[in-house]
C-alpha cells in the first residue's frame, strides 16, 4: 500500500494548487475565494523517484459547529490516516496566529509533519520562510506550486522522513469499475456515497451546493473493486453565473466523461425534470451505463403513481436509452443500496457486452427481410455486413451501399432490434455506417 500524505494548512495558501502539480493534473478546482476545497481528495503522485497518494483538505479553521466545523473534521480524518503531513503556508503573507495554532495541533498528532513554505517565487517569499523556522518542526522547504519550483527539495525532504518505502512503486490491483454519482443539487449525492460506504466521508446539509468538486472514493462491494465519485450539482446552464460553480460542473462533467456507469439520482418529489432529463441525455451521448436512483423514497406518498410517471417520461424522453433501470432507494435510512449497486454491476456487464459477428449478420439478414430500408432515387439500399467494432460502449459498423441515403428512422429501428436481440436494455448502442470499398475504383 502506497504512503499517504496530507496537505494541511489555513485557508488559501495554496493546498490545492500543489495538489495539482504533484498529481500532474488539474483535479482539484483552484480559486481565489478562502474555502472551496471542503472535502478530502485523493491523488497519486509521482515526484521524481516518489509514489504517493497525496490528499488535499480544506483550510483548518477553528469553529465548533456548522459547515466549517465539519470541514475541520474531514481535515482531523485526514492527518490521522496519513504517515506524513505537509503544512503549508504562505511565505508572502508570513505566520499568522492560526498557522501557529495549526502547528501546535500538529505537534500533538504525533504524525510526521514538514513544514512547505509556498510562493516562494522571487524574493518577496525569503522573509516568511525564514519565519517558518519559529513554527519549530524542523527545517521548511521552499517551493512554488503555482511554478513548479522546489519540488525537487521537496521530494527529499519526503523520502527523508518516510524512507524508502515511499520511492518504490507498489504494483496495480485489479482496475476498480468506474461509478459516478450525478444530479441536481440538493437530491442526496453526498448522502448516498456515504451510505455506501459507511462513514461520514462527505460533507452533506441541507443547503444546496456543498460539494463543489468531484470527489473519488475507493471501496469494495462484495469484494468488487469501485472507485465512486461525488459531483457537485448540476443546475440549468442558464442559472450558472459565478466562475467557481462554473469550475464545479466543469468538473462534473469531466467525472461523467471518465465514468464507466454514472446514477443519476432523483429527488422523489419532483422525478425526471427538465434538467434530469437534460443530464441523463448528457450521459447517454457520453456513451456511459446510467443506473436512474429514485431517492427519499421513503417520503412518498403515492408509489404506484411516481413509478407511473416516471415510467412515462423516460418512454417519451429517453428511448435512446430505452429499458434503463430505475431504483427507489432512501439514502439517509440506507434501504435497497444493494439493489442499485446489483444494477450498477449488471449494467456495467451489459455496457461490455461483445456480439459475435455470425450472429450478428444473420439478426440482420432477419431484419432486412422483414423491413427493408426504403430506396434511395430509385436505388435499392444495400445492407451488406455488420461487426461490433468496440464495447463500452456496445458499438456497430454496417457496410451500406449508400450510407448518406439511409433514413436515421432505419438507424433507430436496428438500434431497436439490437437491443432486444441481444438483450442490451438500458444501455446506449452506437451505430457507424461504413461505405464498401469499390475494387474498381483505381481502375
Amino acid at each position: 500500500m502506497r504512503a499517504s500524505i496530507a496537505i494541511v494548512g489555513r485557508p488559501n495558501v495554496g493546498k490545492s494548487t500543489l495538489f495539482n502539480r504533484l498529481v500532474g493534473k488539474r483535479l482539484a478546482i483552484v480559486h481565489d475565494t478562502p474555502g472551496v476545497t471542503r472535502d478530502r481528495r485523493v491523488g497519486h503522485a509521482k515526484l521524481g523517484r516518489l509514489s504517493v497518494d497525496v490528499v488535499d483538505t480544506a483550510g483548518y479553521e477553528e469553529a465548533t459547529d456548522g459547515l466549517a466545523a465539519d470541514m475541520r473534521r474531514q481535515t482531523e480524518r485526514a492527518i490521522a490516516e496519513a504517515d506524513l503531513a505537509l503544512l503549508l503556508i504562505d511565505a508572502r503573507s508570513g505566520l499568522t496566529p492560526l498557522d501557529h495554532s495549526f502547528a501546535d495541533w500538529l505537534r500533538r498528532t504525533e504524525r510526521p509533519v514538514l513544514v512547505v513554505a509556498n510562493k516562494c517565487e522571487g524574493r518577496q517569499g525569503e522573509a516568511g520562510y525564514y519565519e517558518a523556522f519559529r513554527l519549530g518542526l524542523g527545517e521548511p522547504v521552499a517551493l512554488s506550486a503555482e511554478h513548479g519550483e522546489g519540488l525537487a527539495d521537496l521530494e527529499a525532504a519526503i523520502v527523508d522522513l518516510l524512507g524508502q518505502d515511499a520511492v518504490e512503486e507498489q504494483p496495480a490491483g485489479d482496475r476498480p469499475l468506474q461509478l459516478a454519482i450525478i444530479g441536481r443539487p440538493n437530491v442526496g449525492k453526498s448522502t448516498l456515497v456515504n451510505a455506501l460506504i459507511g462513514d461520514d466521508r462527505l460533507l452533506t446539509g441541507p443547503e444546496p451546493g456543498v460539494t463543489r468538486d468531484a470527489i473519488a472514493v475507493d471501496w469494495l462491494w462484495r469484494d468488487r473493486a469501485i472507485r465512486l465519485v461525488d459531483t457537485a450539482g448540476l443546475r440549468r446552464r442558464a442559472r450558472i453565473e459565478a466562475p467557481l460553480e462554473q469550475q464545479a460542473v466543469a468538473s462534473s462533467l469531466d467525472a461523467i466523461r471518465l465514468a464507466e456507469v454514472a446514477v443519476l439520482v432523483l429527488d422523489a418529489a419532483a422525478v425526471l425534470d427538465k434538467q434530469d432529463l437534460t443530464i441523463a441525455r448528457h450521459v447517454v451521448e457520453e456513451g456511459r451505463a446510467l443506473v436512474i436512483a429514485v431517492n427519499k423514497w421513503d417520503a412518498v406518498a403515492d408509489h404506484a403513481e411516481v413509478l407511473a410517471r416516471l415510467r412515462d417520461r423516460l418512454e417519451t424522453s429517453l428511448p435512446q436509452a430505452r429499458g434503463l433501470p430505475t431504483v427507489t432507494i432512501s439514502a439517509l435510512r440506507r434501504q435497497r443500496l444493494d439493489a442499485l449497486m446489483d444494477q450498477v454491476v449488471g449494467i456495467h456487464a451489459l455496457w461490455t457486452t461483445r456480439v459475435p459477428t455470425g450472429p450478428l449478420n444473420r439478426w440482420l439478414q432477419t431484419m432486412v427481410e422483414a423491413h427493408p430500408p426504403p430506396a434511395a432515387k430509385g436505388r435499392r439500399i444495400r445492407l451488406r455486413y455488420i461487426t461490433q467494432v468496440k464495447a463500452r460502449p456496445p458499438t456497430f459498423a454496417l457496410w451500406v451501399s449508400q450510407p448518406d441515403q439511409l433514413p436515421l428512422s432505419y438507424d433507430r429501428f436496428l438500434v431497436n432490434g439490437l437491443r432486444e436481440r441481444f438483450e442490451l436494455p438500458g444501455v446506449p448502442i452506437r451505430l457507424l455506417r461504413r461505405k464498401p470499398r469499390n475494387p474498381y475504383a483505381e481502375e
